[in-house]
């Protein structure tokens, strides 16, 4: 699978440092320099990533991205030149799934990409990794794993990748706590450190998603000062 990456920077050097490096890895580039563009090129190119730098002119990045996740999940990285918390937990509330902070390094980058990619789109590649069957259902809760489709009493609930591999995490091992430390270097597959609001952002998100359809039931349970879990009814 040659995938398609579209790169959305204003900074037409940083714009051509990241197409060498996605493209020594054999992804497939496109670029565009503002929100307008972005947009345009999303409809026509399809892309399987998307790389989207927050301040640009036009249509700003989290402008582009509240109207990318109006119609579609594709998976979201954010760069920004701000490294403050809030600025990370607003675009991981407004639907990114990841957010890396300029400047930083090339290795790094890569990872996340092949990470991200990897959650999306090969979540069911290697079977022998999973013991359970393909559909999975509790609580009114049906996710199949092979498609990261996921119902609530038959209506279908559209999740980001990232969601989805938490959900299946706990739903997977209901009635076990997991820390939002063992959730992140599962799902992330990185290093948890301190301080780091992600995995509470993304659960935030998950809930509001399934609250929506859950007629009032809370299905994802916080237990105070150690972490989160699904209980089998």
């Amino acid at each position: 699978m040659n995938e398609k990456i579209l790169v959305v920077d204003d900074d037409k050097q940083i714009s051509s440092l990241l197409e060498i490096y996605l493209e020594n890895e054999g992804y497939k580039v496109f670029k565009a320099y503002d929100g307008s563009k972005a947009l345009e090129l999303i409809k026509i190119k399809r892309p399987h990533l998307i790389i989207l730098d927050i301040m640009m002119p036009k249509v700003d990045g989290m402008e582009v991205l509240r109207e990318i996740r109006k119609d579609l999940n594709v998976p979201i990285i954010l760069l920004s030149a701000k490294s403050q918390n809030i600025d990370k937990i607003t675009g991981l509330m407004t639907g990114a799934d990841d957010y890396i902070t300029k400047p930083f390094d090339q290795l790094e980058f890569i990872v996340r990409v092949k990470t991200l990619l990897r959650r999306t789109y090969f979540f069911n590649k290697k079977e022998e990794e999973y013991k359970d069957e393909d559909i999975l259902q509790l609580n009114g809760l049906t996710i199949k794993k092979s498609t990261h489709s996921v119902y609530i009493n038959e209506r279908f609930i559209s999740l980001t990748a990232t969601e989805f591999e938490i959900l299946f995490l706990l739903a997977n091992n209901s009635g076990r706590v997991f820390s939002a430390e063992e959730i992140f270097e599962i799902v992330w597959k990185e290093k948890y450190f301190q301080s780091n609001n992600t995995v509470m952002v993304h659960i935030s998100n998950l809930r509001d998603k399934l609250h929506e359809f859950s007629e009032g039931e809370k299905i994802i349970h916080t237990v105070w000062g150690v972490g989160y879990k699904i209980e089998k009814n």
